[in-house]
């Protein structure tokens, strides 16, 4: 698909005239005109606005000649799981396990791969292999390659290792000690939780990437505990199997 194409599509898809778009972008109607007709391509900065406007990646815009991926895990990257900065633009170097409003959530190559193995190994894929494999691509990846240059000098661990203090010194009665949390994007963990009303209400924001864990409940059975976190709150719930019959457990403003 070419960028006319594409421009068309996201405009029409988001409900938007010509002159709309023109508007929240500051070009003129004209100039979105020209685009859609082929006669010409944003330039540079307009394509940021574009990109910050639909939610999509500059490399959608220019018809994906590329396929992006990850500059610290490997992942593929589609603009579902594209991260965002700190302003709300997609960041197309990062998905939005790795890089989270403007933070990069991991410091620790082991910590990563131990992550990223769950999730890749299969009948055909074993964790040796898998772990063997993310131990070669992860050291040519840009943000390892970058990483004094990019790392925050351990601020961002410090307050992970802070949180999890925060969050043992609750004592949740049958929730095991948390050791580590891991990102976790808001759409996967957006859980809705039924009130005393009857009214069943999520916490969460499905875009934004938290910190969490989930534990196996020390009473037995296939409950378990999951644990979310975030600059200004604690949410712990139980669930079944597949996140079924959720229960809010705590929900404590820091």
């Amino acid at each position: 698909m070419e960028t006319k194409d594409v421009i068309l599509q996201l405009r029409t898809q988001k409900g938007l005239s010509q002159d709309e778009l023109a508007e929240r972008i500051l070009v003129t109607r004209q100039a979105v005109s020209r685009w859609e007709n082929g006669e010409t391509v944003p330039n540079t900065e307009t394509l940021k606005l574009l990109s910050k406007e639909f939610d999509v990646s500059i490399n959608t815009l220019l018809g994906a000649p590329r396929q992006l991926v990850c500059q610290c895990c490997g992942m593929p990257l589609e603009d579902a799981i594209i991260s965002h900065n700190k302003d709300g633009s997609p960041n197309e170097d990062y998905c939005k396990w790795c890089y989270a409003d403007g933070t990069y959530t991991y410091s620790s190559m082991v910590d990563l791969i131990d992550v990223c193995v769950q999730h890749m190994t299969n009948e055909t894929f074993t964790e040796e292999q898998a772990r063997a494999y993310m131990k070669s691509l992860l050291p040519t990846l840009n943000y390892w390659k970058r990483y004094d240059e990019l790392s925050d000098n351990g601020q961002f661990e410090a307050f992970k290792r802070q949180l999890v203090q925060e969050i043992n010194d609750l004592h949740v009665e049958g929730m095991p000690k948390v050791e580590k949390l891991n990102a976790l994007v808001g759409r996967y963990v957006n859980l809705a939780y039924p009130l005393p009303s009857g009214v069943a209400v999520k916490f969460l924001n499905d875009q934004t990437t938290y910190l969490g864990t989930q534990l196996e409940s020390e009473f037995g059975g296939e409950r378990c505990f999951g644990v979310l976190a975030a600059m200004d709150f604690i949410l712990i719930s139980t669930y079944g199997p597949e996140g079924e019959a959720p229960e809010l457990v705590l929900y404590k403003k820091r």
